[in-house]
């Protein structure tokens, strides 16, 4: 009897030959697995006599069962979808998820992963200002707490979901200057907050380096500027020179092409304008938008994944990039002749 109540979730798993992810997958009935596999995890709980109900009393034991899920905000799509993501990966599994936005502040993000380690979440999945640097999440890993990233490039201490942020914008340069652009500027919102958009301007540039042109010029704008196409406009009117821009998200894309047309300027054939994260509205404007197509919900879903495996006491593993793909649009062209 003793022998029994000791077989674990992990015997198992290493008897089917899988990974403990894996196999309380298969005995949850929460989650795709080959009919191979499937049938080696059940030969491996029957030959051991793991009982069914002995996840249940694993996962309970100790646990409030739930999971805290912070992002900057559920406006963007872009992490809306993400969440979605992270909701679908945790189906059947039996945790429920609670969600915080932080609207971009560093110190609301702190206090959200207060707040969610004050409910006694059990583990963690979050997308920050800075993460890296974060007191509060340090706190929580301190404690034992499981943490997964989402967005971020991957982070020393932590497993994150991601898309290489500079090889993208490097496909973005190569694009440009494949169709003749030498005057190109990088849009940034947030970029001192935003580790994201920090590492897309460096992949930007050293690919432009790479081919002989200088640096993109860097803009920063604020959020008022963000909002307003005029205000945008006036800050492009002092680039006149610029024949091509990469946004540092396609929200910001579309305003560039907004604020383009309130300057007289065409796009593309007077501007060329690419932006990031490939959202569905960009493919619904009367020219759609090129840029950076990325799965949030992947994103979402790999960032559910590692934390679980994480819950149920694998050691993490840094999953690799997410792939990326450059949707041509119709924004892009090649500029026109001095």
């Amino acid at each position: 009897m003793q022998q029994k109540t000791s077989v674990t979730i992990r015997d198992v798993a290493q008897a089917a030959g899988c990974s403990v992810a894996t196999a309380s997958r298969v005995l949850n009935k929460s989650g795709p697995a080959s009919a191979e596999v499937r049938e080696r995890v059940e030969r491996a709980a029957r030959d051991l006599d793991f009982s069914f109900s002995s996840i249940g009393r694993a996962l309970q034991s100790r646990r409030s069962m739930t999971i805290g899920c912070l992002v900057p905000s559920l406006a963007n799509p872009v992490f809306a979808e993400a969440v979605q993501g992270v909701q679908s990966e945790l189906k059947d599994s039996g945790y429920q998820l609670l969600i915080s936005c932080s609207n971009y502040d560093e110190t609301a993000d702190n206090a959200a992963i207060e707040t969610l380690m004050s409910k006694d979440a059990d583990g963690l999945i979050a997308t920050m200002v800075a993460p890296d640097r974060s007191a509060a999440l340090r706190q929580a890993q301190q404690r034992g707490t499981p943490v997964s990233l989402m967005f971020h490039d991957p982070i020393e201490g932590f497993t994150t979901a991601y898309v290489d942020n500079f090889e993208a914008a490097r496909e973005v340069a190569r694009q440009f200057v494949r169709l003749g652009h030498r005057r190109i500027g990088f849009l940034a919102l947030r970029f001192s907050t935003s580790d994201r958009s920090r590492n897309r301007y460096a992949g930007f540039c050293a690919e432009c380096r790479a081919r002989g042109l200088p640096d993109p010029v860097l803009i920063e704008i604020g959020e008022a500027e963000a909002s307003r196409p005029d205000s945008l406009a006036a800050i492009l009117n002092d680039h006149p020179t610029l024949t091509a821009i990469f946004a540092s998200n396609d929200f910001l894309a579309i305003a560039v092409h907004k604020a383009a047309r309130l300057l007289g300027r065409r796009v593309p054939q007077d501007l060329s304008v690419a932006g990031f994260d490939g959202i569905e509205i960009g493919r619904l404007l009367e020219a759609p938008l090129a840029t950076i197509e990325t799965s949030p919900e992947a994103m979402g879903r790999q960032a559910a994944r590692s934390l679980l495996e994480a819950m149920q006491g694998q050691v993490p593993i840094q999953p690799p990039a997410l792939p990326f793909h450059f949707r041509a649009g119709a924004t892009l062209a090649a500029p026109n002749p001095e």
